[in-house]
């Protein structure tokens, strides 16, 4: 028996035959027939159980020939690299993001991320395996989207999930059968649940029926060059065992190692496990780095001799704050919902608030060095070395050089900056940012300040250099440990 049904799909009609299967009178195999050429369509069988289609019958088949389109949405330091992975294992990918700039320099071949190069993604382009687009009505055509948006924290310091939210209500907008849905933005447990699906359901469609639902926690590392996303094992967690099985081959075709998990409140939760982690214990070390200076101790000695240790101890380092879009956030994330199921995480807030006062010690250590030159914060020259959150990327998201910055102009310092990655100061979300350009680290302008506060370890500054030519220096990083001439100017921060 057959039947046709219609389906709209990307502004063309497409007419659909079914046939009832040998194995059950009310599932059928249904595929594509009329003008699939004039819309790009692929015939694309479907099973169709009791009128309702439950099952993309060639997704699975599609992932594993690599013939499906893959769509990443956020074309950031999480999605490029994601493109990266998808292309090279030979996937289609189409590109969404909603800054049209980013899209015109990735459809000329210019990446403007470092370690994503522009040569790739112009190779890319040239082997039709990529394409960026702004058109957010064209979420129907790919059958995998990864959604890779911020996931920023309100200027209450609870979770923003706006762009989460309107993602998905673009995805809702235009969700066909067969389509796999996975979110890889750092969040909360139940996230996906509560407030992904639920916008979903609003396309008429269900999940583990018509399309399938999973989340995969990113786990960027920008700038560091032994990993990238194809060979960091991926984490994922599915709304059902069928959107698990296809979440996972899926990923299992461009990463080196699938590591699935129960639910995707399990994957969820793994990720801000790993942030947290991190983040506390950043906290320990910060927390001993002002007890050590009292002390008169080098916390960093401290640590490369705790290190030597070959188990049990793993180092971690101080810092003027936290950066980067996970360690300063996640863990907000965390007492968040612990907060909403009535309980306080009185370890993770505490170490929250040592990492936040990070950048007043600084501004107190700079006071003190200054103060021993005769000098006042107020009307002194001070030079920020480094932007980015870390060494070597030209990541600027959540750096304690803007808090540093803020700090010193309420303070009535006159600032400049030098970074290479950064010609000219980027505008940040929460900071009144000043229009300033990239200093030269020249002789001349280095004696013309009355402090270089090193905020950021960028390989690609000579140390010595700068405190040879210096009057005053503060090392919040242990940049200069090296150093062996004037080390009389150095300040440990």
């Amino acid at each position: 028996m057959h039947r046709r049904f219609d389906l709209r799909l990307n502004s063309c009609e497409f007419s659909y035959v079914a046939s009832t299967s040998a194995n059950s009178r009310s599932r059928e195999l249904a595929y594509v027939v009329g003008p699939q050429a004039q819309c790009g369509a692929r015939r694309s069988p479907f099973i169709v159980d009791s009128g309702k289609i439950v099952l993309n019958a060639s997704l699975e088949q599609r992932l594993r020939d690599r013939s499906a389109r893959i769509g990443v949405i956020g074309l950031g330091y999480v999605g490029l690299p994601l493109i990266q992975a998808f292309a090279n294992a030979g996937f289609q990918v189409l590109g969404f993001d909603v800054d049209p700039e980013k899209v015109a320099q990735l459809r000329a071949g210019r990446s403007y991320i470092r370690h994503i190069a522009s040569e790739q993604v112009a190779d890319w382009n040239r082997k039709q395996l990529f394409e960026a687009t702004d058109d957010m009505r064209r979420l129907s055509e790919p059958d995998a989207l990864l959604i890779c948006v911020p996931t920023p924290l309100s200027d209450s310091r609870d979770p923003d999930l706006s762009y989460v939210e309107g993602t998905a209500r673009q995805i809702a907008a235009v969700l066909r059968p067969g389509q796999l849905v996975v979110l890889e933005s750092t969040t909360y447990p139940t996230t996906t649940r509560n407030v992904v699906l639920p916008i979903l359901l609003e396309s008429g469609l269900q999940p583990g029926e018509d399309f399938f639902l999973a989340f995969s926690p990113e786990r960027e590392d920008p700038g560091n060059p032994q990993y990238s996303a194809a060979n960091i094992p991926k984490v994922v967690g599915g709304h059902d065992p069928r959107s698990l099985q296809l979440a996972q081959l899926l990923y299992e075709q461009a990463i080196v190692r699938v590591v699935p998990v129960s639910s995707m409140e399990a994957a969820e939760a793994c990720k801000i496990l790993e942030n947290t982690y991190r983040a506390v214990n950043i906290a320990l070390v910060n927390e001993l780095k002002v007890l050590f200076d009292r002390l008169g101790i080098d916390v960093w000695e401290v640590i490369d001799a705790a290190r030597t240790k070959p188990f049990g101890f793993q180092a971690f380092y101080p810092g003027p704050g936290l950066g980067g879009h996970c360690i300063p956030i996640d863990p907000f994330y965390l007492t968040w919902i612990a907060r909403t199921h009535g309980m306080t995480t009185r370890f993770i807030e505490l170490a929250g608030e040592v990492n936040t006062q990070m950048p007043r010690y600084v501004i107190d250590r700079i006071a003190d060095a200054l103060n021993d030159a005769g000098k006042a914060i107020r009307g002194s020259r001070i030079c920020i070395l480094g932007i980015s959150y870390k060494k070597d990327i030209d990541d600027p998201r959540e750096s304690p050089s803007f808090v540093l910055m803020d700090l010193l102009r309420e303070r009535g310092a006159v600032l400049s900056y030098s970074d290479l990655f950064f010609p000219r100061l980027p505008r940040m979300r929460h900071h009144d940012v000043p229009d300033l350009t990239n200093s030269e680290l020249t002789p001349e302008f280095l004696a013309s300040q009355d402090c270089v506060l090193i905020a950021t370890d960028h390989s690609n500054v000579d140390y010595e250099f700068v405190v040879r030519n210096a009057s005053l220096v503060v090392d919040t990083r242990n940049a200069t440990r090296n150093v062996t001439v004037d080390r009389h100017k150095i300040y440990k921060a």
